[in-house]
């Protein structure tokens, strides 16, 4: 079996060919955000052009916004403003005779690990993307839960504190706290820096509640996390689990896995995923 997987990042578009469930070539190009509608779409058809064979049985696609998951419409794509409202299934099925499936990257990067990672063995999942904001993918029974209008997931946007969660437990946390990147107070934690390590306990502490919340609404089995803060986690990790003990249900704490992606190139292989996630479906549906 043969799958093009699309990860439509905000400067860079790139494809990957999924074959046999293995990742066997990228190709990528760099876009100008600031193109029009048409432009972009051309640098994108030009890339599935380069890998659609004959015997690719279908197309997954990550998109970083809000996505009409029924009919494949992508909503004010992040970084590439002439994108407002783009048809991208119809497109790429019009151009390309394979059926297409499009979903935001939080839900890509769960069912991503549900087939190609740490939730394999697992029926229950949150994929919880934790970066520039926080946002959840959601595996409920084996399938990719999106909801009515693709929303589903978005903690992040619950209110907490003064704010939110998404401003407490993401790379915003950081910048709007203390006028630096995760990436450098890594950095400087890397160093032993006391500054640096105490600001990631703090952060570990509201990341802990943000996943209280998620055990309240879903009780999953696992939660992954994957985005660029998630690559810190030995500096926060004890700090979130103790946070997370004051959870009310003792037997959620002690069945609950918490662990960090370790999949390369997991937005492509996310979204080559849709298609298995859409087949598993459809045979259930037949079954019935």
């Amino acid at each position: 079996m043969k799958i093009l997987g699309i990860d439509l990042g905000g400067t860079t578009f790139r494809v990957g060919k999924v074959e046999n469930n293995s990742l066997t070539k990228v190709v990528s190009s760099e876009i100008e955000s600031k193109d029009s509608k048409e432009k972009i779409l051309n640098v994108l058809f030009d890339l599935v052009s380069s890998l659609i064979e004959e015997d690719v049985q279908g197309i997954g696609a990550g998109v970083p916004s809000v996505v009409d998951v029924k009919r494949g419409i992508v909503y004010d794509v992040q970084n590439i403003p002439s994108w407002k409202e783009v048809p991208l299934k119809e497109f790429l099925e019009d151009k390309f005779h394979v059926p297409v499936y499009v979903n935001n990257d939080a839900n890509c990067f769960a069912v991503g690990e549900k087939y190609f990672g740490k939730a394999k063995f697992y029926h229950d999942v949150v994929g919880l993307i934790i970066g520039t904001g926080l946002g959840a993918g959601i595996i409920i029974h084996d399938r990719l839960y999106s909801g009515e209008n693709c929303g589903a997931g978005e903690f992040g946007m619950v209110p907490y504190r003064d704010h939110n969660y998404e401003y407490y437990c993401s790379g915003q946390f950081f910048i709007n706290k203390f006028k630096a990147t995760g990436k450098e107070l890594s950095s400087r934690a890397e160093s032993r820096d006391a500054k640096a390590l105490q600001i990631f306990s703090e952060f570990g502490s509201h990341l802990g509640e943000a996943i209280k919340l998620i055990l309240y609404a879903l009780d999953p089995e696992i939660i992954i996390l994957g985005g660029s803060v998630s690559k810190s986690f030995r500096f926060f990790k004890d700090k979130m689990w103790e946070s997370i003990q004051t959870f009310v249900y003792p037997q959620t704490l002690k069945k609950i896995k918490i662990e960090v992606s370790e999949i390369e190139n997991v937005a492509i292989l996310g979204a080559a995923a849709l298609y298995y996630d859409a087949i598993r479906n459809d045979t259930k549906a037949i079954s019935l």
